[in-house]
């Protein structure tokens, strides 16, 4: 049964040329744009409330008063699932990997303030993180609650359509548009952006959240598209990972600096950090070329840059002091 999205954010966002950005990564200065997706407003912004609306929508529709999901400690998507839940007057539980104390500041400290109770799951895998997501829902129920699932990273056929009608804003922003570069993590909004835009035009950076992203992406997309698809289909880099999904890397280092210093345009160290760099790889070895029009989504993730203790270091390191 379909159900209609629930309106959360402010669309369309804009789109904002990058020539310095440009410049400094091989690009002409008229070649790369900035699909600002940081700003959809509700919660800090960023790319998970295209997908809230779909997933939270269809939770309304089914008489749900709690929204439950589950994430990583700093968690982009559980922020924004709390933030969701305290504009529509939901409850909220927030099934995170870790334990209490491990992580502080950036996302937890909005979670707090939108209201959301954490269940903390412990040092689980993705499996863990399920079954502890499931008793959850389970314990609400038995409480008289009427509890709705959220999936991990908010991703899901229904939530792709987000990034479909993200899609169709782009075709209209950025007429002849050749590539739009975006992270990669549970799937969702690269999948809606190859439904709309075909698997040539978008390239989706890994940043290590799942074993096999191309596949996700395949199978959350197939079912939006006309024709078949498949992973080998897809442009995908996996060069950017490097020791893992929240490991602070050097590529990422240069390239939160370089986004800084060129626009003012500050990325996090885990998605937006990890896009650039791939970004810059590809056009290092030929994968995004010169007079090419070029858009980056920015989706967010501002917060957890507060979250990530090596990234904070290193960001308070680079300011120089007067007259040195």
């Amino acid at each position: 049964m379909s159900h209609p999205p629930v309106p959360l954010g402010s669309f369309p966002t804009p789109v904002e040329p990058a020539p310095r950005l440009a410049a400094a990564l091989g690009l002409a200065p008229d070649d790369l744009w900035v699909k600002r997706d940081d700003l959809t407003g509700l919660g800090g912004g960023g790319n998970k409330i295209r997908k809230l609306e779909w997933t939270v929508g269809a939770a309304l529709a089914e008489g749900a008063d709690t929204l439950v999901t589950t994430g990583a400690a700093q968690s982009n998507h559980a922020r924004l699932t709390a933030a969701a839940g305290a504009r529509l007057g939901l409850d909220v539980v927030l099934v995170l990997r870790g334990s209490p104390g491990g992580s502080h500041s950036g996302n937890l400290a909005l979670d707090g303030l939108f209201g959301a109770r954490l269940a903390w799951a412990g040092e689980v895998d993705r499996a863990g993180l399920d079954a502890a997501a499931a008793e959850v829902c389970a314990r609400l129920r038995a409480t008289g609650s009427c509890p709705a699932l959220i999936p991990f990273g908010g991703s899901s056929t229904l939530s792709a359509q987000g990034y479909v009608r993200c899609g169709e804003e782009l075709r209209a922003q950025v007429p002849g548009l050749r590539t739009a570069v975006v992270a990669l993590g549970s799937g969702g909004t690269m999948a809606g952006l190859v439904a709309a835009l075909g698997t040539e035009s978008v390239l989706g950076v890994d940043v290590g959240a799942l074993p096999d992203p191309a596949a996700a992406v395949a199978l959350l997309a197939a079912p939006l598209m006309a024709e078949e698809i498949t992973a080998e289909a897809l442009r995908v880099r996996r060069d950017q990972v490097g020791a893992g999904y929240p490991v602070l890397t050097d590529p990422v280092r240069d390239a939160l600096r370089l986004a800084g210093r060129t626009e003012g345009l500050v990325l996090d160290p885990v998605y937006t950090g990890r896009a650039l760099a791939g970004l810059r790889a590809a056009v290092q070895d030929g994968g995004v070329r010169p007079g090419e029009k070029t858009v980056f989504l920015h989706t967010g993730g501002l917060p957890g840059l507060f979250g990530h203790p090596d990234a904070v270091a290193f960001a308070e390191e680079g300011a120089g002091v007067f007259g040195e």
